[in-house]
């Protein structure tokens, strides 16, 4: 038998498809991030099943025996907590495993917080890049900022409430003028989207906020030529050179000469 790969919902108990619900209930053994969180979907459909925990701290151990029992003939069912296993979930070892093994893998489409939040942001075309959980240490943090200031494209993210107030002050100091969205408990009662520029944003939730959080960044607005002199550049690099951080080098020079902040920072790298 296959192992099935269960997408469940991200808030919404009700939005999960017929298709999860009859394996769920078919399974002769449900693979759970959290068997409590798993059971209260369940329970609001009606449906009775054998769970087993499957998480970060024993997917180590329980990979074997999983594949063991798929190659036994079992029908196994893989869920997380929310959204679709193995996408910044537990289960990516088990998939890679039954593979390898040569047991079939079917994946049960669903909801995902990342399109979600990338619809609900109105920012993205055609093209994003997932980053997954952003960085818990500051400096790493800082890192990929300054690597997501030379990325033209939307970005979109997971972060804590915890940290969000300061990874949105380190990007407005950045990247004061890029769109962004804050997608907190997408789906569920007190959902929130909350749009504008970055440094808006940073002012919004200069508190910690409630609930689970998806970050989108937009692309870079290009519809009009910016152009940047060579005496604007060379100003900043002047005053860098004086030992003013490059942020606020910017922010004088940009206010002296009209050049567009982001265009004069890129620039000025």
């Amino acid at each position: 038998m296959p192992l099935a790969v269960c997408a469940t919902p991200i808030g919404n108990l009700e939005d999960v498809t017929l298709r999860v619900l009859r394996e769920l209930a078919e399974a002769d053994l449900v693979l759970c991030e959290d068997t409590r969180r798993t059971r209260i979907l369940l329970e609001r459909h009606g449906i009775v099943a054998r769970l087993q925990s499957y998480h970060r701290l024993n997917e180590a151990a329980r990979t074997t025996s999983a594949v063991e029992r798929l190659r036994r003939g079992e029908r196994l069912a893989l869920v997380s907590d929310a959204g679709l296993p193995g996408v910044n979930d537990p289960g990516a070892r088990l998939i890679a495993a039954a593979v390898r093994a040569g047991v079939p893998v079917t994946v049960l489409p669903g909801p995902s917080a990342v399109e979600t939040a990338v619809v609900a942001s109105g920012l993205v075309g055609e093209r994003y890049q997932f980053l997954g959980y952003l960085p818990r240490r500051t400096a790493e943090r800082r890192a990929l900022v300054r690597e997501l200031v030379q990325y033209p494209h939307a970005v979109v993210g997971f972060e804590s409430p915890r940290r969000l107030p300061s990874t949105l002050a380190v990007l407005a100091e950045e990247m004061p003028d890029r769109a962004g969205a804050v997608c907190r408990e997408l789906t569920k009662r007190f959902e929130q989207i909350e749009r504008g520029s970055l440094a808006e944003l940073a002012e919004r939730f200069s508190d910690v906020p409630r609930g689970e959080v998806t970050l989108v960044l937009g692309p870079v607005v290009e519809s009009v030529v910016e152009r940047v002199t060579d005496e604007a550049v060379a100003a900043v690099a002047e005053l860098v050179g004086a030992g003013l951080t490059r942020r606020r080098a910017v922010d004088i020079v940009a206010g002296l000469s009209g050049s567009p902040r982001n265009a004069l920072y890129k620039a000025s790298l």
